[in-house]
């Protein structure tokens, strides 16, 4: 699964599922963009993106998007705070179809 770390999140829980193919927006460059252009680009080029916007999902026209988003909700965006949530995110990259939104936290 090739997966987008959001600018929101920290880029090292890429570390924690390095069984996929996993860039940031930050290092990609991206940081500058809004949402539905980082949406956008990602087409062709990543399946998923792991952020923990929870206002994404009713700014932007997920549905009928062929990348799919995990929005993880923690007491803050910290590696510290996320880490306990990639068990669950992990399960979420192996079972999400495109153009779905998983919640998890």
């Amino acid at each position: 699964m090739r997966v987008l770390i959001d600018n929101c999140v920290p880029w090292r829980l890429g570390n924690a599922i390095a069984a996929h193919d996993v860039a940031s927006v930050v290092k990609l460059g991206w940081a500058g963009l809004g949402d539905g252009q980082f949406l956008d680009a990602m087409v062709g080029r990543f399946d998923v993106l792991v952020t923990v916007d929870k206002s994404l999902r009713f700014q932007q026209r997920l549905v009928g998007r062929p990348v799919s988003v995990v929005l993880l909700r923690a007491k803050s965006n910290t590696l510290r705070e996320m880490l306990p949530l990639v068990p669950a995110l992990l399960e979420a990259l192996n079972t999400i179809a495109p153009g779905q939104t998983r919640e998890f936290g």
